[in-house]
This record gives structure tokens, C-alpha cells and sequence, in this order.
């Protein structure tokens, strides 16, 4: 039967046929997922700035009882420090946790056969997690300034772009350890582990030893002091610094992603992908 005979065109029944979806409509289907979460579940969202907060709260009146003075000098340097670890956290455990989770579920496989590819699903996922997390650490950061009663130069474009490559770095450790996950499995203990390994990164004394510079946090926690301690802008920055910043974010996101696809594969490989 044509088209003529039953009363619809060539070009109606064109336009009926599905579009093929693109990398727009995932991060938009994964930026509405996260929404959905956040909203549909918000003792879990208050929970997590009730424990950020319970923390900090341990670090600053334990740490006045017993340093005094000491703390108050370094107050500022502490919240910056603080505020970073904690969106670490969240940009590392959004894609290592999340993917444990997906294991445990037995719902990995479906994000294998997607046409876009796990690693692109993974990767997106993670950004909207981080999204998130700057949205709750600013509620976080906003606490911790009226508790202490410090005050900081916050400018949201200097301190975003900063605060965002500095965690780009955490994200490329958090796929690494994702595909780890996926080819060992129950190894959430060691993972976890990392997590306090970022205090030592925000904190690491990068004008004494410039070669620490080239670990992840490392360089953009001191670029993110500077900012957010002593007003300079992200204009104002040396180039040299702005550029080490971009190339240690890109180089341990891409090393990452290149962890993540070798565990991945090996897993197909030895037929352990689906198993938990």
C-alpha cells in the first residue's frame, strides 16, 4: 500500500522515523537523572553537608581547643584547603562509587552496549555529580565562613575555573580506580583510601618543592589559596601557571581514561564484566 492510498506523505512518514540520539541528549538525560536524585531523595543531598559540615566543625573547634592562635593565623588557608578536599571527594567517588554501585547492581553490561560507549556514559555521569557537589560545597563553604567568621575573595569565575581543573585531575583517578573496580570488583577499601591521600595533595608545600606541582590538587590548590585568600584574579595569573593547571587536568583525565578502557576490555576478556 503507498502513501497516496493511505492519506499520509512521503515526508510525514519520514519524519516519523526516530533520530538517532547524540552526545547532547545523554548529558542532557544524565544532567535530568542527577536532578531527579537530588530532588526526589534530599535527606541523602542534606546528609551529605550535615557530614561535610560535622567534620568541619571537629577540625575547627578540636583544632582551637588544642592550636589557638596557631589555627586562627592559618583560618583562611584552612576553609580554601577544606572546600577543595571535599569537592575532590565528591568529583573522585562520583565516578569510582557510581561504577562500583553499577557492578554490585548487575546493571554494568547495559552501560556497555550503550551506542555511545561505557567511558562517555562514566564521564558524564561524573560531570553532573560534580555540578552537584560545587552546588552543596558552596552551601558548605557559605557555613564554614559565618561559623569561623573568616571572609574570603570569592570571584564565582576565578574560583570555578580553578576549582574545576584542579578536580578534572580527580576525575581521571577516579576513572582509574572505576576500572579497577570493574575488573577486581569488592575493592572499595583500598579506593577509599585515596580520599585522605587528598589531604596531603591540597596541602602540599608546592613553593618548597616545585615538583609537586605535577600531582593532582597539588598546583591548583595553590593557585585556588592565591585566588581565594589574596584576591587574584584568574587574568591576573601567570600564563606558565594557567597552562601547568590545563595540562596536569588533561593528562591525568586522559590517563585515567586510558586505565578505565584497558581494565574494561580485559574484563570482557576473562568474561568477569557482568560478574559480582
Amino acid at each position: 500500500m503507498t502513501a497516496a492510498n493511505t492519506g499520509v506523505d512521503d515526508g510525514a512518514a519520514a519524519g516519523d522515523d526516530p533520530r538517532p540520539a547524540t552526545y547532547l541528549d545523554l548529558a542532557r538525560a544524565v544532567l535530568y537523572r542527577e536532578f531527579l536524585i537530588f530532588v526526589r531523595y534530599p535527606a541523602n543531598a542534606i546528609g551529605g553537608i550535615v557530614i561535610s559540615l560535622v567534620f568541619f566543625g571537629l577540625l575547627f573547634f578540636g583544632g582551637r581547643l588544642l592550636a589557638g592562635q596557631a589555627l586562627a593565623d592559618s583560618l583562611e588557608g584552612i576553609v580554601v584547603g577544606y572546600f577543595l578536599w571535599i569537592l575532590a571527594v565528591g568529583a573522585y567517588s562520583s565516578v569510582s562509587n557510581d561504577i562500583a554501585s553499577e557492578v554490585q547492581w548487575g546493571t554494568l553490561e547495559r552501560h556497555v552496549t550503550t551506542p555511545f560507549g561505557f567511558a562517555p556514559v562514566a564521564l558524564l555521569k561524573g560531570v553532573a555529580k560534580v555540578i552537584r557537589t560545587f552546588l552543596t560545597s558552596a552551601v558548605v563553604l557559605a557555613v564554614m565562613l559565618v561559623t569561623t567568621g573568616t571572609s574570603l575573595q570569592i570571584a564565582p569565575l576565578t574560583v570555578v575555573v580553578v576549582a574545576g581543573l584542579a578536580i578534572v585531575s580527580v576525575l581521571g583517578l577516579g576513572f582509574a580506580a572505576g576500572g579497577v573496580t570493574v575488573l577486581y570488583k569488592r575493592v572499595g577499601n583500598w579506593l577509599n583510601l585515596l580520599q585522605f591521600g587528598f589531604v596531603v595533595l591540597v596541602s602540599a608545600p608546592v613553593l618548597d618543592q616545585p615538583w609537586l606541582r605535577a600531582l593532582p590538587l597539588a598546583h591548583g590548590s595553590a593557585m585556588l589559596q592565591r585566588a581565594m585568600v589574596d584576591g587574584v584574579r584568574l587574568w591576573e595569573f601567570p600564563l606558565a601557571d594557567l597552562a601547568l593547571l590545563v595540562g596536569v587536568a588533561v593528562g591525568y583525565l586522559a590517563g585515567g581514561y586510558v586505565v578505565f578502557q584497558y581494565a574494561t576490555r580485559r574484563a570482557r576478556r576473562l568474561g568477569v564484566l557482568g560478574d559480582y
